[in-house]
């Protein structure tokens, strides 16, 4: 924790806001652009897609949703999919709470339509490090979530000139995961439950078809960590060093 607490005019909550946003931000153009095309070559108006990102907001939902249509999949099928594959933001939304207490039930509602994976590590890491407060988080959200629709709009747009495969997105969204994952490992026991869940997914993926493998190697993973936690307390509390005073 700093020693002094965060401003909280309306310039430097903006300020902060968008200054921890960027690399996310940064990360969803390519992403955004290779689904804007995806959802083009599938039949979707650059409105279609802009509605679609707006309402729904969660990138991997959406993949799939358009991989879905393009196989002619019912729209039953779709909806049941994508709400299968985000049951994960029940996990994140509970993590988050704890530093949410007091605000007000319009206020997250607002704020958990924006809770996305890279949102929710990256204002947890902020959480925990102090000097973070709701109006803070509530921008990374919303600036994120403003570059994602802009991003798929602009990919739906330019879909005929812009190659699916072009300038490395294939890769783009896995680099971006990968460091949400490494600020998140503060000890051993992260790095301990991080090879859990990738050993677990890895074995589920081959058992599992879709992608609720993902859900369930979340679930053993964090069940593996508290029961460490508790079992190991003196494992567990080498896991998190003293911080030291920022200013």
């Amino acid at each position: 924790m700093t020693d002094h607490a965060a401003p909280t005019d309306k310039a430097s909550i903006i300020r902060d806001g968008v200054r921890a946003a960027w690399p996310i931000c940064l990360g969803y153009v390519p992403i955004g652009l290779a689904f804007g095309v995806l959802a083009q070559k599938a039949g979707l108006s650059p409105l279609a897609i802009g509605l679609m990102s707006a309402f729904v907001f969660a990138g991997s939902a959406q993949f799939i949703a358009v991989a879905m249509l393009g196989t002619g999949a019912g729209i039953a099928a779709i909806v049941a999919t994508a709400f299968t594959v985000n049951l994960r933001h029940l996990l994140m939304s509970s993590a988050l709470s704890v530093y949410l207490r007091g605000v007000h039930k319009r206020w997250l509602s607002l704020f958990a339509y924006g809770i996305t994976d890279e949102s929710f590590a990256l204002n947890l890491v902020q959480f925990r490090e102090g000097n973070w407060d709701f109006k803070r988080a509530l921008t990374v959200n919303h600036v994120t979530n403003a570059f994602w629709v802009a991003s798929t709009v602009i990919g739906g747009l330019g879909g005929a000139f812009i190659p699916a495969h072009a300038f490395g997105i294939d890769y783009a969204l896995m680099g971006m995961f990968l460091c949400l994952l490494v600020y998140q490992l503060r000890g051993r026991l992260y790095v301990l439950t991080g090879l859990i869940a990738g050993a677990a997914a890895v074995i589920l993926s081959i058992a599992i078809p879709g992608n609720s493998y993902i859900v369930a190697a979340s679930v053993i993973a964090a069940t593996a960590g508290l029961y460490i936690r508790r079992r190991w307390p003196s494992f567990a509390a080498s896991s998190a060093p003293a911080r030291k005073n920022k200013r």
